[in-house]
């Protein structure tokens, strides 16, 4: 906004100094300035044409900005899908203080909200809430778009600082603004520990950060499961691991092949760590290494410094075990899931999976276009029947088989069976788009992926 004012300010100046030298120029050429010539009419045409004057009516006045608190916020967006719910604070204010974390949620600066808003809004009587930290730019952003022709617009009055403070979900741009890491390690089990990513798509904010980086502390070593998303993240995750064990790292362990899994890798290799993937992510890093290491950079930019793309050490298929002092650690391939190289660690003695991208909590997971939605179902039943007691995932917090099922293979059933139902009713891929999936509107990454799963879907189930 200050640029904006600096920039308006400039113009205005320059345009009077223009004026002001025209004056100027005029004058000293001795060209006199041009002056309107009064024209005097008669008297009865001028009492003619104010008779006849049109009477103007008043506009109606403008209709009444409706300020709402954070119980009726709340309210709305458990019972309205449709809302828009707009922070119109600047993105440095967000990555420092958080933002609403709920799936309406957008952020639109208001100097933005002209430009910007028919990208959420449809339509003009589309429901919309905005707000800003302590409710000085939310009503004069609400007045804006009732003055642009938007009928269902309230104002956040409590503020955004109001709902943080009282505990309500906020979504962090990074947990640890000190560290590259998105989150610190923590212990899940005694042994086990997890720096738990972002659940939301990897930004600059999060360095690529944004999946689960876990470790396991035994008496003849330490193994990593997964890599990291760059140079620095792996080295900063090894500074964590330093501060709970003096144990070397002798394993690292690949997920699959996506960035986020492999890119920290030749931080390891230095280490002298062998680094272990299946024998799909090995050839998945030989074909398109190149490509995921330039898709990381064109978001990281410099916190890709160091990193370089290196293929594993050592690759398996079906199952490959390891025992580490005395500790059993058998790393699995036991089907398809998003990716047809994701593997599982299960540590049998404390029934804990570390299930990788195979399994998901708190965000919606992503439909790849070679992924097979009921193999991955299928797989299900084989986690099923290991019976762990403390998961892992991919992405969210550890927890238990209950919840992992509900972000994973619920989902899944749910998005085969509706899109099954379109195919036999001979619906379109505009039917798939409009599946509703507003049950999951809170889980992260939800306004990035669910569209985009139920054309994928779609298109894989059209032709099965």
């Amino acid at each position: 906004m200050l640029r904006y004012f600096l920039m308006m300010s400039a113009v205005f100046i320059l345009t009077s100094a223009q004026a002001d030298f025209s004056d100027w120029f005029l004058q000293s050429k001795g060209v006199a300035k041009p002056i309107k010539e009064a024209i005097i009419k008669p008297a009865k045409e001028v009492v003619s044409k104010s008779i006849t004057k049109p009477i103007v009516k008043p506009e109606p006045p403008t209709a009444q900005l409706v300020d709402i608190d954070t119980d009726e916020l709340i309210r709305i967006l458990d019972t309205d899908p449709s809302v828009v719910l707009i922070d119109v604070r600047a993105p440095f204010e967000i990555k420092h203080t958080g933002t609403i974390k709920r799936g309406q949620n957008v952020n639109i600066m208001r100097g933005w909200l002209e430009f910007q808003i028919s990208d959420y809004a449809l339509s003009k009587d589309t429901p919309i809430v905005v707000y800003c930290g302590l409710n000085f730019r939310s009503p004069l952003a609400a007045k804006t778009l009732m003055e642009m022709g938007y009928s269902n617009v309230k104002n956040y009055a409590d503020g955004f600082m109001t709902w943080k403070k009282r505990l309500n979900p906020v979504k962090v741009s990074d947990h640890v603004p000190e560290s590259i890491l998105y989150r610190k390690p923590v212990k899940v089990v005694k042994n086990v520990y997890s720096a738990i990513g972002a659940t939301q798509p990897p930004t600059y904010e999060n360095s690529n950060h944004n999946n689960n980086l876990s470790f396991i502390v035994t008496t003849n070593g330490v193994l990593v499961f997964n890599a990291g998303g760059n140079y620095l993240v792996a080295k900063a995750m090894h500074e964590e691991i330093k501060k709970i064990t003096n144990q070397k790292v002798k394993y690292v362990v690949l997920e699959n092949s996506q960035g986020h899994a492999i890119l920290g890798a030749n931080y390891w290799q230095q280490q002298g760590a062998v680094i272990i993937a299946h024998t799909e992510t090995d050839k998945e890093i030989k074909r398109i290494g190149k490509e995921i290491y330039l898709r990381a950079s064109s978001v990281q930019k410099d916190k890709i410094i160091g990193t370089k793309v290196i293929r594993p050490d050592v690759v398996f298929d079906k199952q490959f075990n390891l025992t580490m002092g005395g500790t059993k650690i058998e790393l699995m391939h036991i089907g398809a899931s998003h990716s047809p190289d994701d593997i599982q660690l299960w540590l049998p003695q404390k029934k804990l999976l570390i299930s990788g991208d195979t399994a998901f909590n708190e965000r919606l997971l992503p439909i790849f276009k070679h992924t097979n939605i009921k193999a991955w179902i299928k797989t299900w039943d084989k986690i099923e029947a290991l019976a762990p007691e403390v998961v892992i995932p991919g992405h969210g917090k550890p927890t238990d088989l209950a919840t992992v099922t509900k972000f994973t293979k619920d989902y899944l059933q749910y998005m085969y069976d509706q899109v099954q139902n379109l195919i036999d009713e001979d619906g379109s891929l505009t039917d798939a788009y409009n599946i509703d999936q507003s049950a999951y509107r809170d889980w992260g990454t939800y306004r990035e992926l669910h569209r985009q799963n139920a054309e994928r879907i779609f298109r894989y189930m059209e032709f099965e």
